[in-house]
């Protein structure tokens, strides 16, 4: 059974939300024999990166980059998996007080690194995520799990 592992950071009310909604999105009864492993970014391991099929990460925007978490799950597993992961589908979610741009570029400069391949649109939020926003975290969700399922 392909398995999607989400490692994300979740410090706050906002990310949260779109996190359920990402687990939500993975999990529908529609997408079936697919498992959703989910770890927090510092406990997410490279045996757990090894073992997945895609990934779905979380983080939030903190000084212009991804949190010192997200950064930590790649610095530990980035040798390990190098060469076991590449080609593996992968999509993002981040959430910014005001700006994202550090953390878009820093997690696609990683994963471009690691040769994995974006199988989804990043939902990014600044502020508050709305309807449209958790929705979206939702589809992210599900684009990953319905890719693994195939």
């Amino acid at each position: 059974m392909p398995t999607l592992l989400i490692v994300h950071h979740t410090p706050s009310p906002n990310l949260q939300a779109m996190f359920e909604a990402v687990v939500s999105g993975a999990t529908t009864d529609e997408i079936e024999g697919v498992e959703v492993v989910r770890r927090p970014a510092l406990a997410a391991t490279a045996s757990d990166v090894l073992a997945a099929d895609g990934y779905l990460l979380g983080t939030p925007a903190n000084l212009g980059y991804m949190s010192g978490a997200l950064k930590h799950f790649f610095d530990q597993i980035y040798y390990p998996c190098l060469d076991a992961t590449r080609g593996r589908p992968f999509g993002y979610y981040v959430h910014g007080g005001n700006d994202v741009t550090g953390t878009v570029r820093g997690i696609e400069s990683i994963t471009t690194g690691l040769g994995w391949q974006k199988a989804a649109v990043a939902v990014t939020v600044t502020g508050e995520p709305g309807k449209g926003d958790v929705e979206a975290c939702w589809e992210l969700g599900a684009t990953l799990a319905a890719g693994l399922s195939q």
